[in-house]
């Protein structure tokens, strides 16, 4: 991955749950994991986990509505972009299966 590429994926990880900050209900806690970039910088996933783990799917579908406003948002933010990338948000099953682990071994 280039260093541009490295950039432009901290900046989205960083935008992203600024965003999901100001726009969600508080009714789940929804956090921002890790987020991906293409190589040409035209596609971009963005990695979720939420707490409680009933309302993922809530959350996911609020976020995938909320993709137009959110692409508005970091036009305005990341303003030296000359294409702003399609994004789509993804359950971060790494971090849920982290989570799993160390539940595992707390009880162990």
């Amino acid at each position: 991955m280039s260093l541009r590429q490295e950039k432009v994926k901290s900046l989205i990880r960083e935008l992203s749950a600024k965003f999901i900050q100001e726009q969600t209900n508080k009714k789940s806690l929804i956090t921002v994991t890790d987020s991906d970039i293409s190589s040409d910088l035209k596609k971009s996933t963005i990695f979720i986990s939420v707490f409680p783990t009933e309302d993922e799917n809530e959350a996911l579908d609020f976020l995938k509505r909320k993709r137009s406003e959110f692409r508005d948002f970091i036009k305005l933010k990341m303003d030296f972009m000359r294409t702003v990338p399609f994004f789509d948000f993804k359950i971060d099953n790494g971090e849920r299966n982290r989570q799993k682990i160390d539940e595992i071994s707390n009880k162990i």
